[in-house]
Parts: structure tokens; C-alpha cells; sequence
């Protein structure tokens, strides 16, 4: 990566994280800044992933694009890996426009509106994680970050049998993660 390319995905990631970081300081009784404040996240994200896929990226190459690969924790062998190509990049897509309509869907949620647009911001940018990442434990890492608010968001905003569809999920994605733990380590 030249030194003067903005890191586009890393911006893309982190940018619904920090946002929601930041719920817990915007001054709003009732949620309806919150509400405000969430889908203007996403759409922003989404809008940013627009702008550097129009601009950066060659629909005619078949190669990892955007790539970004900075040194985490050398000790363990991490690296901050991202890129896309031709199968990332559409998904990408997808999950910014699928998780802008979604905060816009949950417009009526009015418990706990801050823990609730604060974990879907969260779920955004793990979700996005999971798509771009080029290394196996980074991939486990947003795996397991993406499961913890959509356990939370299950079971205190779903349904009748929340609790047990909840618990029923987090079983079976867990058991699931083991075996990318183990071929991470392989």
C-alpha cells in the first residue's frame, strides 16, 4: 500500500464501531436522536462504500483489491489483512444496504433505543469485518465479535421464544467457531 491511499476498508470497518462508542454520550431522553444518529451512521458507511468502490476499484481486475495489511499483535501472528474482490465486494454492498434498511425497519424499537442502535452499529461493523478480512484469525475474531449483539438483540428484542432462540444460537454459531479456531491454528 503507497503511503498516500487512504485505508478505505479500515474506514468502512471501524466507522459504525466508533460511531456507537459514541451512543452513550449523545444527550437524548426519548431515543429519537439515537434513532437519527443510527441510520445516519449507516447510511454514511454505505455512501462511503459507494464512494470508494466507484472510485478505487477496477470492476475489470479479478484480483484482491484495497488491500490493507498492517502488523496487530506479532507475538500471535495477527495481522490487520483486508481487501475485495469480485465475490467481497458485492456483499460488502449488501450488508451496508441491508443493515441501513434494518436500522430504518427497527424505527418503532423505543426500549433501550441506545444499547439497541449501539449493537446494531456494532453487528454492522463486525458483519463488514467478516467480509473483507485475508487473515483466518482475523476472519475468527470478527466472527465471534459479529455473535455477541445479535445474542444480545435476540434475546431482549425478539420474539415470544426469544431467550431459547437466543441460547439455540449462540450453541450452534459457537460449536460452529470451533472449527474455524482450529483450522486458524492448523
Amino acid at each position: 500500500m503507497n503511503a498516500i491511499e487512504f485505508p478505505w476498508l479500515t474506514a468502512i470497518i471501524l466507522l459504525p464501531l466508533v460511531a456507537a462508542l459514541a451512543i452513550p454520550l449523545i444527550p437524548d431522553k426519548e431515543g429519537r436522536t439515537v434513532r437519527w444518529y443510527g441510520l445516519g451512521v449507516a447510511f454514511a458507511d454505505f455512501a462511503l462504500m459507494i464512494y470508494a468502490f466507484w472510485y478505487n476499484y477496477d470492476f475489470q481486475s479479478s484480483t484482491l483489491q484495497l488491500v490493507e495489511n498492517y502488523p496487530w499483535i506479532p507475538q500471535l501472528g495477527l495481522h490487520w489483512a483486508v481487501g475485495v474482490d469480485g465475490l467481497s465486494m458485492p456483499l460488502l454492498l449488501l450488508t451496508g444496504l441491508i443493515n441501513t434498511l434494518a436500522i430504518f425497519a427497527a424505527w418503532k424499537v423505543t426500549t433501550k433505543p441506545r444499547l439497541f442502535y449501539g449493537l446494531m452499529l456494532a453487528m454492522y461493523s463486525a458483519q463488514l469485518g467478516v467480509f473483507v478480512a485475508q487473515d483466518l484469525l482475523l476472519f475468527f475474531l470478527m466472527w465471534e465479535i459479529e455473535l455477541v449483539p445479535v445474542y444480545l438483540l435476540i434475546s431482549i428484542w425478539g420474539g415470544q421464544n426469544r431467550r431459547y432462540a437466543a441460547t439455540k444460537f449462540i450453541l450452534y454459531t459457537a460449536a460452529a467457531s470451533i472449527f474455524i479456531l482450529i483450522a486458524g491454528f492448523a
